[in-house]
């Protein structure tokens, strides 16, 4: 190979390596890479998530846990730089006691156990309630029913969550209203007891408590969930035996007391160009009384938590205000966030957005907004800076409970809810599964890497 040609190659080599060099990247995109390196070799996030959890347990409205949780958020934030205040609210008061026994006796001489949760608010059975069981394929075919047919009887209404929904929130959302209104439409009716089908996607032995209300003009019966895979097992009985009955026998001393004073736990970093105009971002330190609150919403409170941690570790100066709320009262009440959307309006402060984490701890997919169609084109345009952290979703959609009243304050704020993977989550919400030991640690830090991306990116938008 003579000199000139051997020149020529590795003129070309050299041409083609240049020209296949990355091109050099912006200050977000190298900001967002340390945000992820920080969060997923020396984050705090799941330390976080074990102490709550197991050092605290299930933290619902009004109890002691519930004051345990706020002390520990208020220290936390504290030691993580922010200049934290508490906000007093009111909030109510119930809890689930210590009996809680279900099981059915048949006219063929069959009985069995049932595993079921008293849903949130019920009265409690006053000794021992027995009666027939009447069961309903759904909450319509209840208020269709004829009231000689319901009368005196224990309503089961065996609606099961959409399976073909490939988001399992609008297979929550298409029969969440069974759980909150079965007791009163039974009652109208004249039924003595109300038993549901837990909301849950699985078929398992774990039951599912939450809110339900009573109308107030409505006499007051009790109101239950059992597990799917005995609600499955009573459909298959009374399918079989179309001629037999099934008593239900339900022992519950469950009770609500005054409403107890609570706070949510507030913690700012101040900004540096438009101080008087604040981001909000959290979710709730109140879970249900089963399980430990690790999904629902420990991971939430983590994921914030964790990133304003980083950002402040960074030494980030954000040109907004940074508002961190732990919100206390969502699961049956929403008297957190009521409360702090009044307060904010009342001291006239400006918000430029909020940012909710109420979707469990699973492996991130991206963001919804709801919001105008600018904001949701500018949340849109964030899709190419986050391919490479396997985030896609950037839609138009929910916000969050808790800071869904800030609406009512500022018509015009956008709300952002973070969106991780959903197909699990109905297997731990509001049930005893929902537990530390069932949050896989990457992906906890993979989200809270994702929200303080997200606060970062949405803090350098100008409008």
């Amino acid at each position: 190979m003579n000199f000139s040609k051997t020149f020529f190659l590795l003129l070309l080599m050299s041409s083609n390596a240049i020209s296949q060099q990355e091109p050099a990247k912006s200050d977000a995109e190298i900001m967002i890479r340390e945000i992820y390196s920080k969060a997923l070799t020396s984050g705090h996030a799941y330390e976080d998530l074990r102490f709550l959890c197991k050092e605290i347990g299930a933290r619902i409205t009004g109890s002691t846990e519930a004051q345990m949780a706020i002390e520990w958020g208020q220290e936390k934030m504290n030691t993580y730089g922010l200049e934290v205040t508490l906000q007093e609210i009111q909030v109510p008061h119930w809890e689930r006691g210590t009996k809680e026994v279900f099981y059915y006796k048949t006219s063929n001489g069959t009985h069995a156990k049932l595993k079921g949760l008293a849903l949130g608010g019920s009265i409690g059975t006053e000794g021992t309630l027995r009666g027939n069981l009447i069961e309903f394929s759904s909450l319509d075919a209840l208020k269709a029913a004829a009231t000689e047919l319901v009368k005196g009887k224990i309503v089961f209404i065996n609606q099961p969550m959409d399976a073909k929904q490939i988001q399992t929130f609008k297979a929550y959302g298409g029969c969440y209203p069974l759980r909150g209104n079965s007791a009163s439409i039974a009652a109208e009716k004249g039924a003595i007891g109300a038993v549901i089908r837990s909301l849950g996607l699985a078929s398992d032995p774990h039951p599912h408590t939450g809110s339900m209300y009573y109308k107030d003009s409505i006499d007051k019966i009790p109101a239950a969930a059992i597990c799917t895979a005995d609600a499955n097992k009573i459909h298959e009985f009374f399918k079989n035996n179309p001629n037999e009955t099934m008593e239900l026998v339900m022992e519950m001393d469950c009770r609500s007391f005054p409403d107890a004073r609570s706070y949510n736990v507030l913690g700012e970093i101040k900004g540096t160009k438009y101080s008087d105009e604040i981001i909000t971002v959290g979710g709730h330190l109140d879970s249900w009384d089963t399980g430990e609150g690790a999904h629902d919403d420990g991971a939430g409170i983590v994921h914030c938590l964790e990133a304003f941690r980083i950002l402040k570790e960074m030494g980030y100066q954000p040109q907004h205000t940074l508002r961190l709320v732990f919100f206390m009262n969502e699961e049956n009440g929403n008297k957190g966030g009521k409360t702090y959307a009044k307060w904010v309006k009342e001291n006239k402060e400006k918000h430029f957005a909020a940012i909710e984490s109420d979707r469990g701890g699973f492996a991130p997919r991206g963001f919804t907004c709801d919001g105008t169609e600018a904001q949701v084109e500018w949340l849109s345009s964030l899709a190419g800076i986050f391919k490479d952290y396997d985030l896609h979703v950037f839609e138009k959609g929910y916000g969050g409970v808790d800071i869904g009243p800030l609406k009512k304050s500022y018509p015009g704020i956008p709300l952002f809810g973070f969106v991780p993977d959903s197909q699990r989550y109905f297997d731990m919400h509001h049930s005893p599964n929902d537990v530390f030991e069932n949050v896989n640690k990457r992906e906890l830090e993979l989200g809270a890497a994702a929200i303080a991306s997200f606060i970062y990116l949405l803090d350098q938008k100008e409008d």
